[in-house]
């Protein structure tokens, strides 16, 4: 192997359990081929600017022991070089100028489509591999595979439900627990069905663009069916994905609602939380219903938590197939864990055509997964209006007769996914 060869690893997006695991494993399996290799500090940040002064080697002797713990030996950053041709050429030059003829990067969708366009510019002087990381779990991998960290923050999140639903359950209230998902969602809804919460709201069960009022709407029904098992208390996990679908006109009423410079809300600085408990709050009270709620996000406790042992062992193996692959001669691909088998799945595969990014994995709400999934929420289903008896329950709770009922909440039941579990016997 040529001496001036070296490998740059770098890492991109938001933290994920499991990320130190890929840069050692990938600097060890480097190291012992001869081959030096460098860590660049905050993704592309520095290197988009021209700056290689925010780099340090990678030895073995430093990296051995960081798989251990969360967080990122190379900190991390959301910089995108895509967004102007002299930045990607900034970006390649400085690589070149390091003596970088391979490059490991590590991050989610964004991340993978900044590593197209480096490997793209670099014009074959740098071959990349690209190392899918989010506990969004959204990157365009097959159904069956998570991406890393995914499952180490649905752990943790587990954790912190299951602890509410007792708090819950004691103080009789409900939590509105908002989980990440800026895209899907997956995070929310593998935390909410795990730890068995009331019910779970994602992104792609809502027609889009969104009305608040059907957001509100599901949950209020929820908390009045609660209330006709005898129970005051429960917990709601919710996908921020959530409010990305909503009409900014439905938000721009509210007080909660955060706005810029020129008095427009900002979508993504909504406290999604804080506004549906505000608005199911008012929506119980118009109809005579005290509760209390509180808002909870969980995320940020989530990202750089020490990996579970399952991200542990997948992120090892990710770090050393990324490695071998480039080491074989391999470029321009993402790398993938499928079946025990290293699959690497070519960057010109993963863009979506109709927006020219890397594609997005969302929730299968046709899935056999997602059905279960809502078979065991308490939320309004079409099986309370045709029960004339629940439905008569249900309103008295309400203070509402049948037909007032029905007017105001009976579209619940007919919007939204089909949602059929079907299980295959094998008997022909």
């Amino acid at each position: 192997m040529e001496h001036h060869q070296r490998l740059a690893i770098l890492v991109g997006g938001g933290p994920a359990p499991g990320i130190n695991s890929v840069i050692a494993a990938a600097t060890i399996r480097a190291r012992l081929e001869g081959l030096d290799v460098v860590g660049c500090r905050d993704g592309f940040e520095w290197l988009m600017q021209g700056d290689i002064e925010h780099t340090a080697p990678l030895t073995i002797e430093n990296v051995s022991r960081i798989h251990f713990r969360g967080g990122s030996h190379l900190g991390i950053a959301r910089a995108n070089p895509t967004t102007d041709t002299k930045l990607l050429d900034n970006t390649v030059n400085a690589l070149l100028r390091m003596n970088v003829t391979q490059l490991i990067t590590i991050g989610g969708d964004d991340t993978a489509f900044s590593a197209m366009r480096v490997e793209r510019h670099a014009a074959g002087a740098i071959r990349v591999i690209h190392v899918p990381k989010t506990i969004d779990n959204d990157l365009d991998l097959p159904a069956h595979i998570d991406t890393f960290g995914y499952q180490t923050a649905r752990h943790y999140g587990v954790d912190i439900v299951k602890n509410l639903m007792v708090d819950a359950k004691t103080t009789s209230r409900w939590y509105f627990v908002v989980a990440m998902g800026r895209k899907t969602g997956h995070l929310a809804l593998g935390i909410g069905k795990s730890a068995g919460a009331t019910l779970t709201l994602i992104g792609e069960e809502f027609e889009q663009p969104a009305r608040l009022q059907h957001v509100v709407d599901t949950l209020t029904g929820a908390i009045i069916k609660r209330l006709s098992y005898g129970r005051r208390d429960g917990v709601a996990v919710i996908a921020e994905g959530v409010v990305l679908g909503i009409k900014p006109e439905d938000l721009a009423g509210f007080d909660a609602a955060e706005r810029d410079a020129h008095g427009h809300v900002r979508i993504d600085d909504v406290n999604l939380g804080e506004i549906l408990k505000a608005e199911v709050l008012k929506r119980l009270r118009a109809i005579g219903i005290k509760t209390t709620i509180a808002a909870k996000n969980i995320g940020y406790e989530l990202r750089c938590a020490d990996p579970i042992p399952f991200d542990m062992e997948y992120t090892r193996d990710l770090g050393y197939c990324a490695t071998e692959f480039l080491l074989s001669g391999g470029s321009a691909a993402m790398v993938s864990m499928q079946g025990g088998r290293f699959v690497p799945i070519p960057f010109d595969t993963m863009i979506d055509p109709d927006t020219g990014r890397t594609r997005v994995r969302s929730v299968d709400l046709g899935s056999t997964r997602y059905a279960i999934a809502r078979r065991y929420m308490l939320r309004l289903s079409k099986e309370d209006f045709d029960d004339p008896h629940d439905l008569a329950k249900l309103a008295t709770i309400a203070h509402m007769n049948v037909d007032e009922f029905k007017q105001q909440f009976g579209y619940l039941a007919r919007i939204g996914p089909i949602v059929d579990v079907k299980v295959e016997t094998g008997k022909r």
